[in-house]
């Protein structure tokens, strides 16, 4: 297992950072399936676009061969959230989130020299090419449908604010790091959810070495420690929120959640 604090992330492309992380988090991450089987994933997409020229005509096989040979889509049934995370999940379910979807389909375009692009949507993480019919081209990764601008005001008017507008700065390029911040928080907040505290534990680690002085990341760790008896490290966490972030509402509910660690320390001692 990589040590967390060795991983650099800023050298590597985004889909070698998401394998060093998870590898760094899940002792029994399966590096070797993963590699073997995007391998021959990447080599079965060559074959299928080598008779294309043009590289819109390329990603639009590359998208056909995902979706609709490959059956590659978003998550059906009762299912744990952090299943449709970890890549070695998707990849043998063929079911997974936007991001982790996106994640794999990225790779692939990249190891094809196909120009994809991550961008993170206030809703979701999306696909940009700028090399098809329609400039800025935006692509679902949980179903490879084009999506024009009023389908994303949309979405943003629904899942946002009915006041939010479309912003050019929400169509631009993300950068490997905040992805990988994308993907992280949302299984942190799965692993919290079922109780896998000392999986989500390491998640938070990974995540304060990506944003070392985080308040809201720092608060989530103190109730991580505090769901795992590790009272001291949390109030120490919680403490260092509620100092730094007075005004925020939820400052209240952790005083709260603080008082009643120092009461069971008193109670205990």
């Amino acid at each position: 297992m990589i040590p967390i604090s060795n991983i650099n992330y800023i050298k590597k492309s985004l889909f070698e950072s998401i394998i060093a992380v998870f590898t760094s988090i899940r002792k029994d991450f399966p590096v070797e399936y993963v590699t073997l089987e995007l391998e021959s994933r990447i080599q079965e997409a060559k074959d299928y676009i080598c008779n294309e020229i043009k590289l819109d005509k390329k990603i639009n096989k590359l998208l056909e061969l995902f979706y609709q040979k490959w059956c590659f889509g978003a998550a059906g049934g009762i299912y744990k959230i952090s299943d449709v995370l970890w890549i070695d999940h998707v990849l043998k379910t063929r079911q997974g989130t936007a991001v982790s979807l996106g994640v794999i389909l990225l790779h692939i375009a990249e190891q094809l020299s196909l120009p994809l692009e991550p961008v993170i949507f206030p809703t979701q993480l999306l696909l940009r090419s700028d090399c098809l019919d329609i400039k800025n081209c935006l692509i679902n990764p949980f179903n490879g449908d084009i999506l024009d601008k009023h389908t994303l005001s949309v979405w943003l008017k629904g899942n946002i604010s009915p006041t939010s507008e479309l912003c050019e700065n929400d169509l631009q390029k993300s950068s490997v790091s905040n992805v990988l911040k994308k993907i992280l928080d949302i299984l942190k907040s799965a692993l919290m959810e079922e109780k896998k505290m000392e999986l989500a534990l390491n998640v938070s680690n990974v995540l304060l070495i990506i944003n070392p002085n985080d308040p809201y990341e720092i608060r989530d760790r103190g109730l991580i420690y505090a769901q795992l008896d590790c009272d001291h490290i949390a109030l120490t966490d919680l403490i260092y929120f509620v100092e730094h972030c007075p005004e925020d509402p939820i400052s209240e509910i952790i005083k709260v959640q603080i008082h009643a660690i120092e009461q069971k320390k008193i109670t205990l001692h």
